[in-house]
């Protein structure tokens, strides 16, 4: 191959002058994401109003009616309209998620710069407990927890929130450490310029896109956890709406209404596609280490 040609498989782009928005409007699999996670926070948000009927209220002598005009999903076991439970448990599924990751990400951001930025000595204690938490098994850990303190959403909140911090906090700390070096960054330590400063003028901005690549791409995991942990009777209560509880529903009616598996299975299986596909739109448009274009 000729110089000119290996040359090529490494031509950068032209300068980038568009935003971040204009990256990701290009790329297909992300603006799928995004209108797929925009149609489930529409959908959530809008509940109260989109909902035909009270995902609550049982009307026995209407069970187990398969889809039609006046329950386009069809009835569970009680008689429930299984599109307004699917619509309401969307609110309970992001709720918890974004919540939860947002906590998380937070907490495990400050940690991370702490760690990546102040005295070696912390910076070891931080480590040892992150990779004290990494090593518990989440599942198991998660039921320990919810075991004691007893099911419910605040109680899952804390376990998704304690099990994510040490993954954010390990990442912010790498990110730190190394920036922690760059020429721009010494330079503003020879000029006296404070630690507080550096953090939030330099690092941080730099820090925070690659945590909400990381963020966007957590959520659908976490919405499966609450689903999992729902199933098995270790989250979300009855008669709250989850898609969990649906399918747990589903799944002791088979027999009677198998249409059940497959409502409460379908929003979890495209709410996990769109955000995996927007944290794959965010990380081609954020990350600057993806700006090469490789030449086949």
């Amino acid at each position: 191959m000729s110089l000119e040609g290996e040359a090529s498989l490494t031509e950068p782009l032209p300068p980038k002058r568009r935003t971040a928005w204009r990256a990701l409007r290009r790329d297909a699999m992300g603006m799928t994401g995004l209108v797929l996670v925009a149609g489930f926070i529409l959908m959530a948000l809008l509940a109260p109003y989109i909902a035909p009927y009270d995902p609550a209220k049982i009307d026995v002598l209407n069970k187990f009616q398969t889809p039609s005009w006046d329950h386009w999903l069809g009835t569970d076991h009680l008689g429930r309209d299984l599109l307004s439970r699917i619509i309401w448990g969307a609110r309970v599924a992001l709720g918890i998620a974004i919540t939860a990751t947002g906590i998380a990400g937070a907490i495990g951001l400050l940690l991370g710069l702490v760690a990546g930025f102040g005295p070696r000595w912390l910076d070891a204690l931080l480590v040892l407990l992150f990779d004290s938490f990494s090593s518990l098994p989440m599942i198991m850990f998660a039921l320990a927890i919810i075991t004691v303190l007893g099911p419910g959403t605040e109680t899952l909140i804390l376990v998704i929130v304690i099990v994510s911090i040490p993954g954010y906090a390990r990442l912010i700390r790498a990110q730190t450490l190394s920036l922690a070096g760059a020429d721009y960054i010494l330079a503003e330590r020879s000029i006296g310029a404070s630690p507080l400063r550096i953090v939030l003028r330099h690092l941080l901005p730099n820090v925070v896109g690659p945590l909400v690549i990381l963020l966007s791409m957590d959520i659908p995991v976490v919405i499966m956890l609450e689903a999992g942990l729902s199933y098995l009777g270790f989250g979300v209560k009855p008669p709250t709406p989850s898609w969990g509880n649906i399918l747990y529903d589903g799944y002791t009616s088979l027999r009677s209404a198998p249409h059940m598996v497959i409502v409460a299975g379908i929003p979890l299986v495209f709410c996990t596609i769109g955000f995996t596909f927007l944290g794959e739109g965010l990380r081609d448009a954020l990350d600057p280490k993806l700006k090469l274009r490789v030449v086949r």
